[in-house]
């Protein structure tokens, strides 16, 4: 009796620990989303880096704290979606996560991006883009006279999405002990929100 008590304990409290972590990057990608949709298309700095991405990863990197660890995020995607949460192309349609024609900023936690603002302050946040389809500076947030729409081509204000892929490891030896292989779950979590608009 006293193993298989000891693998449920340990299984509570893995699965306490999936459940943080899903929990925390759901909570994460929400509050990037609400400040993606008020960042706007805020363009870039001096050295190209785009500041409202730098804001959005910053506040990402602030969400995931204890027990979780924004060390296990890969992978940060803030792109163009609809209303439903689906990523779209370069002329409007629905297209997938990662496709070629999918608008996105893919950035990857590694290395690390220094932005800074017009009244000189600077905020540095541990990522590399590794794709740039979907620059501030292309993001509608603009009321045109009496329609919605950009000169970008973009048919009305955007709805702004961020996804995290986010790597959660084992905790406990469980794994060992009832012999199941692999180093944890990967999770996937996005949310998205209409832009805030701007007369």
């Amino acid at each position: 009796m006293i193993p298989l008590f000891l693998m449920m304990f340990l299984a509570v409290f893995e699965y306490a620990f999936l459940m943080n972590g899903q929990l925390t990057i759901n909570y994460a990608t929400r509050d990037a989303a609400l400040i993606a949709a008020e960042a706007g298309n805020a363009g870039a700095d001096g050295n190209g880096d785009d500041l409202a991405d730098c804001v959005i990863l910053q506040k990402i990197e602030q969400d995931v704290s204890a027990p979780a660890a924004a060390s296990n995020i890969s992978q940060v995607q803030i792109f163009w979606t609809n209303a439903d949460g689906q990523p779209l192309s370069a002329t409007g349609s629905v297209t997938t996560f990662g496709s070629a024609s999918q608008v996105a900023d893919i950035y990857t936690r590694t290395g690390s991006i220094t932005c800074t603002f017009a009244d000189g302050t600077s905020i540095v946040v541990p990522y590399t883009k590794t794709r740039g389809t979907y620059p501030s500076a292309d993001r509608c947030n603009a009321i045109l006279g009496p329609t919605e729409g950009c000169v970008t081509g973009h048919p009305g204000i955007d709805t702004i999405g961020v996804q995290i892929i986010y790597g959660d490891s084992w905790k406990t030896p469980l794994h060992t002990l009832i012999g199941m292989m692999g180093n944890g779950w990967t999770l996937t979590q996005s949310n998205q929100m209409r832009m805030e608009p701007v007369l």
